[in-house]
């Protein structure tokens, strides 16, 4: 099974943007497109590459984008985006492969946040984006970051490869209850000083077990260094990276 049906059987099973949650997904994707606000978005052409659910599409709709396509590769996530943003009506969700994508000089922006890393061919999927862009037209990745996560990937990617990346979907999701309680309790029970953890904590129980299940899912989970998430863009030009509000993962972008 792909990493891309994987991904579905998670989209199909946390699918909804719940409202007494919106200002925590806001704040969530506003962290990783830092330092853009919401003007940035208002009257641009933007692409979603690689929308899950449509959560993330959702707010640049919500302040004015002139029109948004979002894709995904599993069926199950493009029919899950398609219920979240059916209220817009300048909103597309279309199933497309990462890999070869329709559109060429169409787009101002686009976006890409948490797929490059679970690519075996990132740039592959970076050329793509850029054909899609508008001359002058802007892309932004969040991807995961080395830093501060050295010691935990040596046991967590061996044991996601071999192990957690094989077994049966509904096996998985039911075993990482195992870990997603004790740190539930661990996040609400002691204070936390990490910026990323103190954002953790501010979800529900469920959205939290989601984004361990999401941890473990995947066979290709790439951290990157600084110069090697900056790398990622070599093919476009003015190329920035900064970290995010809550210090997690690198915010990287450039001009076509």
């Amino acid at each position: 099974m792909s990493s891309s049906e994987r991904f579905g059987f998670e989209w199909n099973k946390y699918r909804g943007i719940y409202p007494n949650y919106y200002d925590q997904y806001r704040d969530q994707f506003l962290n990783w497109v830092t330092p853009l606000e919401s003007e940035y978005f208002a009257g641009k052409s933007i692409l979603d590459a690689g929308c899950g659910m449509g959560r993330n599409s959702y707010w640049p709709l919500s302040w004015g984008a002139q029109e948004l396509i979002a894709f995904d590769k599993d069926p199950r996530s493009v029919k899950a985006a398609k219920e979240n943003l059916k209220k817009f009506t300048n909103a597309q969700v279309v199933e497309s492969d990462i890999y070869d994508l329709p559109w060429s000089d169409k787009f101002d922006f686009a976006f890409s946040i948490g797929v490059i890393h679970h690519l075996k061919y990132p740039k592959k999927a970076l050329e793509q984006i850029k054909r899609t862009l508008k001359p002058g037209g802007e892309i932004l990745i969040w991807v995961y970051s080395k830093e501060g996560f050295e010691t935990i990937l040596k046991i967590l990617n061996p044991i996601r490869k071999y192990i957690t990346s094989r077994m049966p979907l509904g096996l998985l999701h039911a075993l990482t209850y195992i870990p997603s309680v004790p740190f539930y309790l661990y996040l609400h029970l002691f204070p936390q000083s990490r910026e990323y953890f103190k954002q953790l904590r501010s979800f529900s129980f469920s959205h939290m077990h989601s984004i361990l299940f999401d941890q473990l899912l995947p066979d290709v989970a790439a951290y990157y260094s600084e110069a090697e998430a900056r790398d990622l863009l070599s093919m476009f030009r003015e190329v920035s990276i900064r970290k995010p509000k809550n210090l997690n993962g690198w915010i990287v972008r450039g001009i076509k």
